[in-house]
């Protein structure tokens, strides 16, 4: 799937939800669901500067693709960064530096977060461009 359709797909899960009570369980279940990331890359160099819970990220080429994974020390943050990476992993570099990411507004995750979760949330998307537009340039090099 595009990242577009990827974020379309997240839209429409969302509307079935009648509240945010409803909407936050399906997030933390989202975390739940989110694959293990590997023990190895639970180091300094992959947290996310700018949230408030810990959050490591990894990002890997494999097959012209960038594929994502992650961890966090609180639910919802890993079940937030599990959104993010159920849209843009398996993405081409190109695509994710590209790409405009609505799908936050569109489900009112911006309204609905503390300060600090957005905050966090829109580091972990400055973090995923960083890697696509790193893996660009160096594609471009080679």
């Amino acid at each position: 799937m595009t990242i577009k359709e990827q974020q379309d797909r997240i839209i429409e899960d969302f509307e079935v939800f009648g509240d945010w009570m409803e909407k936050y369980e399906y997030i933390i279940q989202l975390g739940k669901d989110l694959p293990l990331i590997d023990p190895k890359y639970k180091t300094d160099d992959n947290l996310i500067r700018g949230c408030q819970s810990k959050v490591w990220l990894h990002a890997e080429l494999q097959d012209g693709k960038l594929v994502f994974s992650a961890d966090s020390d609180a639910v919802i943050t890993k079940g937030l960064v599990g959104l993010v990476i159920q849209v843009l992993s398996n993405q081409t570099p190109k695509d994710i530096a590209e790409a405009e990411i609505y799908f936050i507004d569109a489900i009112g995750l911006t309204s609905h977060l503390s300060p600090t979760r957005s905050n966090g949330l829109l580091s972990m998307l400055k973090q995923i461009k960083m890697y696509a537009i790193g893996y660009q340039a160096k594609s471009i090099q080679n």
